[in-house]
């Protein structure tokens, strides 16, 4: 059945303008932006067909190759390339305001954009996000990837990146593509290792998460081993 099929007041579309986008699931909002589905399947179904194909996760989705999307039948490249668009403008927005404004205040929309990023990453990626003396984004780079040990990240590249920005603190980061988000060991005696070079030439680690697929990143901070 189409969605037009359906009585009004459960069409998502109908349902966003009456309650806000947050009463609509995953696949419901999806489905607003793919208009219309395929033969067979409403726009909903196509939608839960498409992040199901991508292991159940928006974030496998946003990091899926256009080629990828395209082989999914009823999205085409038209489609896929509007998805890539919209994910990469979601990127940017949460990195706008992370620029404009105290990056960590709101620890909430860095997950988040670190979610985006790390989540879907086959190998490890390190990254810093610095920020300047009133806490915003100065740039977020990644630093270091394949498989991250204690002799693999380098301090003294971290610090000259450090100065190199002028920056006043920094976010850590890195993915765990196991899945699994405790730190381990050498993940600790890293963190430990970083926060005392940065903090020779006056930069603060505000915090190291470690990004394990769709979970909540973990936060070094509110673990109490900053």
């Amino acid at each position: 059945m189409a969605i037009t099929d359906w009585p009004e007041g459960e069409r998502p579309r109908e349902r966003l303008l009456a309650h806000g986008p947050e009463a609509l699931s995953d696949a419901e909002l999806l489905a607003i932006y793919l208009r219309v589905g395929v033969r067979g399947k409403s726009a909903v179904d196509l939608a839960r067909e498409l992040i199901q194909r991508f292991d159940g996760s928006l974030s496998s989705l946003a990091e899926a190759s256009l080629d990828e999307l395209a082989s999914v039948s009823g999205i085409g490249m038209a489609k896929a390339a509007q998805l890539k668009a919209s994910f990469e403008l979601a990127r940017c927005a949460l990195t706008q305001q992370m620029t404009a404004r105290d990056t960590f205040a709101n620890p909430g929309k860095v997950r988040d954009w670190l979610r985006l990023k790390l989540a879907t990453r086959q190998h490890e990626v390190f990254m810093a996000l610095w920020l300047d003396a009133q806490n915003r984004l100065i740039k977020a780079d990644e630093l270091f990837s394949g498989s991250l040990t204690q002799t693999s990240v380098y301090p003294r590249e971290v610090v000259k990146t450090a100065l190199a920005h002028n920056a006043a603190a920094v976010i850590l980061a890195h993915n765990h593509p196991s899945g699994v988000s405790e730190p381990s060991r050498a993940d600790e005696m890293l963190t430990k290792t970083l926060k005392e070079a940065l903090a020779m030439v006056d930069v603060k680690l505000l915090d190291h998460f470690i990004v394990a697929g769709n979970a909540t990143p973990l936060s070094f901070a509110e673990r109490g081993l900053l």
